[in-house]
């Protein structure tokens, strides 16, 4: 086993860390499809950000975790790669 994956398992003993870090799943799910897909169709942030009609660096924040997007933000970055954003409770 990795360095990684021994401090996470010891890290998520704690029960409020553990829940702490299921609560970003959805988070952390968005971010990874957005990331995959913009990968997969050869797109950079850059011009990610220019096909929405923003700067690079809120891609950039987007994809590091940093920033929580707008529904209208997450379904103009789906229109731009081709996807359909479907949101379902």
């Amino acid at each position: 086993m990795t360095n990684y994956i021994k401090l996470k398992n010891e890290i998520l003993k704690d029960p409020k860390v553990k829940e702490a870090y299921n609560n970003l799943e959805l988070e952390f799910s968005i971010v990874r499809q957005i990331i995959d897909k913009r990968s997969k169709r050869g797109i950079s942030q850059k011009d990610l950000a220019k096909k929405i009609g923003t700067g690079q660096s809120a891609i950039s924040r987007l994809e590091s975790g940093r920033y929580n997007p707008s529904l209208s933000f997450l379904k103009k970055i789906s229109e731009a790669l081709g996807s359909k954003l479907e949101v379902k409770i």
